[in-house]
C-alpha cells in the first residue's frame, strides 16, 4: 500500500493530500475514490486511509484504521559528511534514510573537492529533502530525516554540542586495529539519546580537523578492518546501529 507523509489534517479521522503528493496519486499511481494509502501524521501516527474525494487541488482521504508501527531506531542518529563529489550525497541521503537516520548534516571539510555555492543552495537541498522523504516512503518510516543545509566546520563543532555521544570514523584507527570505542559507545547509549556520526570526504578529514574534534570531545573510532569510501561508511555504521539496538536485542 503506497504511503505518504501528510501535513495537513481536516479532522482527526481526515487527512487532505496536495501538491506532489496529489499528483503522484492520480498521474502515477492512477488512483480514484475507494482506493486505500496509508497516511503519515506529522508526529509520526500512521494510518489506512480511504480516498474520499478528489478536488482540482487536493486528495481528500478518511481514516480507515490507525496503525500501531514502530520503525524508527531507539536512538537519534545524525549522519554529518564531508561534501563529497559527484552524487555520492545523494545516496547517502537514500540509503541512511531506509537505515534509519534522523538527520544529515553535509559539512565542508578541507578536502572537500566540491566547492559549496550558496547561490544554488535551496534547489539543492529541497531536491535532498525530496530523496529523504521518497525514501522514508519507501521503507514505511515514522518520519521524515530533516537535511540541513552545508555548514562549515566550525558551525559543526558548534551544532555537535547538542548531542549525548559524538564519534569520528577515522580510517588511521581501522588501520592500527581499533575495534573497540564505536560498540562501546552503543553499549552505554539509552533509548531517547543521540549520536553524531562524522564522515570525512573523499580524501579523509585533515590532521587539524581530527585535533579540533578530540578538544571537543569527540571520540575516533574504527569501523572493522577494511578501509571503507566516504559513501560506504556511513551505511556501515547504521547497519551495525540497527543490529545492535534492534536485531541482537529481540
Amino acid at each position: 500500500m503506497q504511503r505518504y507523509f501528510v501535513k495537513k489534517r481536516a479532522n482527526d479521522n481526515q487527512f487532505v493530500i496536495d501538491n506532489d503528493d496529489r499528483h503522484h496519486i492520480l498521474k502515477v499511481m492512477r488512483m480514484d475514490i475507494g482506493d486505500k494509502i496509508i497516511c503519515v501524521a506529522p508526529d509520526g501516527e500512521s494510518a489506512v486511509c480511504q480516498i474520499a474525494k478528489i478536488t482540482d487541488e487536493q486528495v481528500v482521504a478518511d481514516v480507515v484504521q490507525w496503525k500501531d508501527e514502530k520503525s524508527e531506531l531507539p536512538i537519534a542518529i545524525t549522519i554529518a559528511s564531508g561534501l563529497p563529489k559527484g552524487d555520492k550525497l545523494e545516496w547517502i541521503i537514500q540509503k541512511g534514510t531506509e537505515l534509519g537516520t534522523h538527520e544529515f548534516i553535509p559539512f565542508a571539510a578541507r578536502r572537500s573537492v566540491v566547492k559549496w555555492d550558496d547561490k544554488k543552495a535551496g534547489k539543492k537541498v529541497e531536491r535532498w529533502q525530496k530523496i529523504a522523504k521518497e525514501a522514508a516512503e519507501q521503507s514505511h518510516r515514522g518520519r521524515v530525516p530533516e537535511i540541513l543545509s552545508p555548514v562549515n566546520f566550525k558551525a559543526l563543532i558548534e551544532k555537535s554540542k547538542d548531542f549525548h555521544y559524538k564519534l569520528v570514523a577515522f580510517e588511521e584507527e581501522s588501520r592500527s586495529g581499533e575495534t573497540s570505542v564505536f560498540s562501546e559507545t552503543l553499549q552505554k547509549m539509552k533509548p531517547g539519546e543521540s549520536l553524531l556520526l562524522v564522515f570525512g570526504p573523499e580524501g579523509g578529514l585533515a590532521e587539524e580537523e581530527i585535533h579540533i574534534l578530540q578538544e571537543n570531545d569527540f571520540s575516533l573510532c574504527g569501523l572493522g578492518p577494511r578501509i571503507l569510501r566516504t559513501e560506504t561508511a556511513p551505511l556501515y555504521a547504521l547497519a551495525a546501529i540497527s543490529y545492535h539496538f534492534e536485531l541482537m536485542r529481540r
